[in-house]
């Protein structure tokens, strides 16, 4: 249903003008889980979902099995990733998907990717500048300039992303999925998405009035 509601509201931004374009940009944020059913390190599910011995159906019901750990910046995270896909000229996001926290960004990197941007070109934090066209066995991937001039440039596309998620802190604070399951985050998170696009369609109609 809230993904019926996504797709329906950029159907409506699409219709007022908004039409997705000047590239886009793939990025994501580490949603937090909750502490009471956090499992611990070394004891979570693995990557096929088996659970360790000695967890029986009450502990199991407990624990957040579909929630993974992962490690960024020295610091141990539980829960899971908000990976999102934004427009540069608007700054709407376009397309999500919700995974457990220890899948990259490019694992999801062909769900994401928005094929009516009127620019083929993406901006992703996977070690590439990637262009070319949408679809995947077309696309062309060119290796990231290291100049300082283009990383001033990147840094400067790729900041409105951070500005989406640091908005959404603002606006609601950090969100703690404190359901147990994958489909309750999406679903969170999936409203998060929707309510960060409302907000912004109201900012640019006062903007453009």
């Amino acid at each position: 249903m809230i993904n019926r509601l996504f797709e329906r509201l950029d159907d409506f931004l699409r219709d007022q003008g908004y039409r997705a374009q000047k590239r886009q940009i793939i990025d994501g944020k580490y949603c937090q889980g909750s502490d009471t059913a956090k499992q611990p390190q070394g004891k979570s599910a693995d990557q096929e979902g088996n659970q360790p011995e000695g967890w029986g159906q009450n502990g199991k019901r407990q624990k957040n099995t579909d929630a993974r750990w992962t490690r960024k910046d020295n610091k141990n995270f539980f829960g899971y990733k908000n990976h999102i896909s934004v427009d540069v000229k608007h700054k709407y996001i376009r397309r999500y998907d919700v995974t457990p926290a220890n899948i990259h960004d490019s694992n999801v990197f062909d769900e994401l990717l928005d094929p009516r941007n009127s620019s083929h070109a993406v901006w992703a934090d996977i070690g590439l500048s990637l262009a070319g066209n949408a679809r995947p066995a077309e696309r062309e991937r060119v290796p990231g300039t290291s100049s300082t001039k283009g990383n001033r440039t990147r840094s400067r596309i790729r900041s409105r992303v951070g500005h989406i998620f640091g908005l959404q802190v603002q606006r609601a604070g950090n969100l703690i999925l404190r359901g147990i399951g994958i489909v309750r985050a999406t679903g969170k998170i999936g409203l998060r998405n929707l309510a960060y696009n409302l907000d912004r369609y109201g900012t640019l109609c006062v903007v453009h009035r």
